[in-house]
């Protein structure tokens, strides 16, 4: 148990080093890790949440993605394809962006319902991603998501 607190607290040393002056929050975010939730933060452009998540990741060793939603992402963009290879003769399975450990979603308000969907119900079930008859374990541990603009 005292290694696991100490690894926490150098995790949170790591990212203290590149972000500065929110100690706060880098706590609260180890602390939802810890707990196998997800976080959202909400704040202005250009603060630094980019370079937290990516701080988190490297400091925890994980793979990271960031995918910046436009209306134009689609929920296979996320979940993955299967593609026909004719040098094959089969179809072959290429991963989305969630087969990562820690996915950055930026401005989700910006995407389509259905894109949306396809993200939480990453969220909620236990890593799976069903593509048409097929199941695929999806390594994700940590779907992160950041910045959601506010509608004035």
């Amino acid at each position: 148990m005292e290694a696991r607190s100490q690894a926490a607290r150098d995790v949170i040393g790591q990212v203290e080093q590149v972000i500065l002056g929110k100690e706060d929050r880098i706590r609260e975010i180890m602390t939802t890790f810890l707990a196998g939730g997800h976080v959202l933060l909400e704040d202005i452009p250009g603060v630094g949440k980019t370079t937290l998540a990516m701080a988190f990741s490297r400091a925890m060793g994980l793979s990271y993605r960031r995918v910046q939603f436009t209306p134009d992402v689609l929920p296979s963009d996320l979940t993955g394809f299967s593609i026909y290879r004719r040098e094959e003769e089969k179809f072959v399975y290429q991963p989305g962006s969630v087969f990562c450990n820690l996915l950055l979603a930026d401005e989700i308000n910006r995407t389509s319902p259905k894109t949306q969907s396809a993200l939480l119900e990453m969220q909620s079930e236990i890593h799976d991603v069903f593509v048409k008859d097929k199941v695929y374990v999806c390594i994700l541990e940590l779907i992160r998501a950041t910045y959601v603009e506010s509608w004035i």
